[in-house]
């Protein structure tokens, strides 16, 4: 037995038959998949104190989700939105409504931060080390569900531990500070900087907005739904249509990812900068937040407010020509020499969504760890199954995201890939199944090959798409309905089946 494996101790208590990793939609929907296939004997671990995701911790001002509402929740669970695209408010209390409605309280341990999880092959078990237990959980199945936008990242600016003011990253909120009437500014101009900047800078003094590069935006299609119209939405037929309705539209903009940038063009790269001109009539501020890549390489931002917003006179946007030069006490010098006075600084810095995809040390078979099987690049079959790692899944793993769709139907697809997976060992009589190494190269050579035809690969931009190895991860290369056809076409013969 190798020394990675020298600390794995004898089980003396509880064996679960699955253990999740994460209590956001991910790990909702593993819960209620397992209860839906009869095995209730599971455990949610939380690192939190509170369960539910991103949609509970990403409390910012202006948080709101950006893909249609009736298509960005669970298949199973409709839900009467109040609007098109719901604030972080309501994806709140839907994730509660979600937790409380399947009783997945009982069956969370929060605080419990996995530290590490080690597979022992003499036992066929999981062992999960959680921070502040002296005995480890263990589990037959793992599924992790950490979610990739749950790592913040702050880069390390020069001088950035010396400001004397407040600062704090999106992902942490303090809403105990008070940001109105101060000086303000905001490191980032994605998705979320998107939303907070409308939202803070009414009632703030000057906001300074840095941005790295700028991000095409297109307008936001909200729309309140009425008393009628929210009756509606409590009919699961109606929703399951309207559900559809959305699904068909949102998926023709593949063709434009990836198979003709005539069509991407036609479809957005036009409307977008006719929107600049629309909302924005300074040449200068047109110039600053023109991108230089195709429509598409980076995260399109949805909003009706951001532009408005940049042409306030108490906001300043600083391009990559004027940016951070170094933090200091009082705040930020740009790179003409002037120091910006600050009382806040807002980190909108994004997430290690490719590379740190699981923040915790995984040791599989004979030792090896998933560090080490990914030190080229993260890579998965199906975005889920690792070889060398029995009975783990891990959700939204490598290339499961989505640009252009609901994140929770790639979910709701693996979901049925490691139900599939579970079933065979449990129905076959086996202890455990992982894919074949040949099976997750053949897969993964598939991806980066279909990959080369993408937007995210050629569209001239460097994104938090792509590793540190310069290889789009983070994405799925095609249509999200080719992976759930895949998804739910078990291949036992990619797999490899353990008894005891």
């Amino acid at each position: 037995m190798s020394n990675a494996h020298s600390d794995v101790k004898q089980n003396t208590g509880k064996t679960y038959e699955a253990i999740i990793i994460g209590s956001g939609f991910g790990g909702q929907i593993a819960a209620l998949n397992l209860t839906k296939e009869g095995i209730t004997d599971f455990l949610i671990l939380e690192r939190r104190d509170f369960m539910g995701g991103t949609w509970c911790q990403n409390t910012y001002p202006g948080a709101a989700v950006d893909v249609p509402s009736p298509l960005y929740s669970i298949s199973s669970e409709p839900y009467d939105w109040s609007q098109m695209f719901a604030e972080q408010h309501e994806l709140h209390e839907y994730t509660n409504h979600v937790i409380d409605k399947h009783g997945l309280r009982e069956k969370t341990q929060t605080s419990a931060n996995v530290n590490k999880i080690q597979w022992d092959e003499a036992q066929q078990l999981w062992f999960i080390h959680v921070d502040g237990k002296a005995e480890p959980y263990c589990s037959r199945f793992v599924i992790n569900a950490s979610g990739p936008l749950s790592t913040p990242v702050i880069p390390n600016f020069k001088g950035r531990d010396s400001f004397k003011g407040k600062s704090f990253h999106t992902n942490n909120w303090e809403h105990s500070y008070d940001y109105k009437g101060k000086r303000v500014a905001i490191i980032g101009s994605g998705a979320s900087a998107a939303q907070v900047i409308p939202a803070i800078a009414p009632d703030v003094a000057h906001l300074d907005v840095f941005q790295r590069t700028p991000h095409w935006v297109l307008p936001r299609p909200d729309r309140v739904f009425s008393g009628w119209q929210r009756k509606l939405l409590r009919n699961k037929w109606f929703y399951k249509a309207l559900r559809t309705s959305i699904y068909w539209a949102l998926e023709f903009r593949v063709v434009g990812f990836k198979y003709s940038q005539l069509a991407l063009e036609i479809i957005g790269g036009r409307k977008a900068r006719a929107f600049i001109k629309q909302q924005i009539a300074d040449p200068e501020m047109q110039r600053k937040v023109t991108p230089d890549f195709t429509l598409g390489c980076k995260r399109v931002i949805l909003s009706s407010t951001l532009y408005p917003a940049y042409c306030r006179d108490n906001v300043t946007l600083h391009d990559k020509h004027n940016g951070i030069k170094e933090i200091t006490e009082k705040g930020i010098i740009t790179q003409d020499g002037v120091e910006h006075e600050l009382d806040l600084i807002i980190y909108s810095t994004g997430y290690d969504a490719t590379d740190g995809v699981i923040s915790y040390p995984v040791i599989g078979c004979e030792g090896k760890t998933i560090a080490e099987f990914w030190q080229d690049y993260p890579r998965a079959y199906l975005g889920t199954a690792l070889p060398g790692f029995p009975n783990l899944f891990i959700v939204t793993g490598p290339n499961t995201g989505i640009g252009h769709t609901s994140a929770l139907f790639l979910i709701e697809s693996q979901m049925q890939y490691i139900m599939h997976s579970i079933k065979a060992v449990r129905q076959g009589g086996h202890q455990s199944v992982e894919v074949k190494p040949d099976a997750e190269q053949k897969y993964t050579d598939h991806i980066h090959q279909e990959m080369k035809k993408t937007v995210w690969q050629t569209g001239g931009c460097n994104s938090w798409y792509k590793s540190k190895s310069g290889k789009v991860i983070a994405m799925f290369p095609g249509f999200s309905f080719t992976f759930r056809r895949w998804a739910n076409n078990f291949k036992k013969a990619d797999h490899q089946f353990a008894d005891k």
